[in-house]
């Protein structure tokens, strides 16, 4: 498949104006998705796609996964109303870039503020998401705004995981400390940055918390909305006498939930990744009944309605991406190179750089304030009653708040 179109442009030129000081030992490429040849065949699979004339047990509705008239819907949307071209001239509405570091082909988001003072933030998704979740927030970050007397903007990078979308596959036993590694090189050698602020959700948490930990002369700062160490059991929060509030009582259960019932596509993503990616390879409807079910499960159940945008045409977006680039199958073996990446034992990273942390009432994972200031210097722990695991999407406006919070704690 074709993945990108690379701009015809002097690179010195496009990287002084749009980038900023670079290393000149890296070759650092304007890009922009053009994936357009591709959408005959994705749809011309989807309208050949059979699905069952009717639920093969109703009365669970969708507690065993995917919802038959959730996926049909989807389904007849893909072919009638969704509009990729739309949906890609918004991808390229921001400054996209490639580099290699050492032998990855990385694709990252880098938009720059305005303010000559803005603060450096890395921007880190996971599974099954990329940077296009974090694109609601991505331009009110870099406008300045006022946070305790003080104007805060951002210079935003968002950087693709290693094997998702247009980053290339990683090589075998590839870890989050890997990723963590080209990350940092990507934000001080390639772009320049002598420090920086970071956030993560999913596998970013994984990733930036490794920032937080092996850079910390660098990362200066660090805001999560889940910690990659072990959600407390039940019995453990009654253990240590935690008293929670009526949305942190809703996260405990959803986070209960997950672990519980939700959690065979991470055994399966994590032990036999060739069986689900090669499966789902070339059937888009396979990998959109996979996925679409996690981005409505993990989501508020207020998906939809502001300030969530997390909608249909969202859920299609992020599963035509993963189809077009051909990095289904690449992007789950993240599972499989790092099968332990929830730590049970709790340990504080060795950095006085602040940690910020976000609770949202309907995450997948659930983290009492006392447990997270065991893995770093907390100074801020936030609940929020509206939104789930896509913070981005379901409450854009509550996780450009997190992030702008983030700076007054910024030490250069």
């Amino acid at each position: 498949m074709v993945y990108f179109l690379n701009i015809a442009l002097v690179v010195s030129t496009a990287f002084t104006t749009v980038v900023g000081a670079t290393n000149i030992n890296f070759d650092v490429k304007p890009f922009k998705i053009d994936l357009s040849a591709e959408v005959p065949r994705l749809k011309f699979l989807v309208n050949n796609t059979r699905l069952p004339a009717k639920a093969l047990y109703p009365s669970i509705g969708e507690e065993e996964g995917t919802g038959l008239g959730f996926l049909r819907d989807l389904q007849t949307q893909w072919l009638t109303s969704f509009d990729w071209e739309a949906q890609q001239a918004e991808l390229n509405q921001f400054q996209q870039f490639t580099v290699d570091i050492e032998g990855q082909t990385v694709h990252f988001v880098h938009e720059k503020s305005e303010d000559p003072n803005a603060i450096p933030l890395v921007l880190l998704h996971g599974w099954p998401g990329s940077f296009h979740e974090f694109l609601p927030v991505i331009k009110p970050l870099t406008e300045s705004s006022l946070v305790n007397g003080t104007n805060v903007s951002y210079n935003v990078v968002v950087p693709g995981l290693p094997g998702f979308l247009f980053s290339s596959p990683p090589p075998l036993n590839w870890t989050v400390a890997d990723t963590a590694r080209i990350f940092n090189t990507l934000m001080t050698d390639v772009l320049g940055y002598e420090t920086y602020a970071v956030h993560g959700t999913d596998w970013g948490c994984g990733v930036g918390y490794s920032l937080y930990s092996d850079f910390n002369s660098t990362v200066r700062a660090l805001q999560l909305v889940l910690l990659p160490f072990l959600p407390l059991s039940p019995e453990e929060i009654a253990a240590n006498n935690i008293t929670l509030t009526a949305v942190e009582e809703v996260s405990e259960q959803r986070a209960v939930a997950w672990t519980t019932s939700d959690w065979g596509y991470f055994k399966e993503q994590s032990t036999k990744p060739n069986d689900l990616g090669l499966a789902l390879y070339d059937s888009p409807v396979g990998q959109l009944a996979w996925i679409a079910g996690k981005y409505k499960r993990w989501s508020d159940p207020r998906a939809g309605t502001p300030p969530s945008v997390l909608d249909h045409t969202a859920i299609l977006t992020a599963v035509s991406l993963y189809y077009l680039t051909d990095s289904f199958l690449s992007s789950i073996w993240i599972y499989e190179q790092n099968p332990n990446v929830l730590n049970p034992v709790y340990s504080k990273a060795p950095t006085d750089a602040p940690l910020l942390f976000s609770q949202y009432e309907y995450s997948i994972g659930f983290w009492p304030e006392q447990y997270v200031a065991k893995v770093g210097n907390l100074v801020s722990y936030t609940v929020h009653d509206f939104g789930g695991h896509w913070a981005g999407l379901d409450n854009p406006p509550a996780l450009i708040g997190d992030l702008r919070a983030m700076a007054p704690y910024f030490s250069a």
